[in-house]
């Protein structure tokens, strides 16, 4: 969960930079909040499907 609470922060820090004019400081942020959020996808996805196969009790 706190990988998507990271990628949440970043988002915000990116719209609050592009409203400021940060351009640079916008775009970078927004990369590292999509990176943060596809790490989150791909983890949550792997444990869904070993909880679905191998962890079955």
């Amino acid at each position: 969960m706190t990988i998507l609470k990271w990628a949440l922060v970043f988002f915000l820090v990116s719209i609050v930079a592009g409203v400021l004019g940060f351009t640079d400081i916008s775009a970078a942020s927004a990369d590292v909040a999509r990176f943060l959020f596809y790490v989150f996808v791909v983890i949550f996805l792997v444990l869904l499907i070993l909880g679905l196969t191998i962890f079955r009790a």
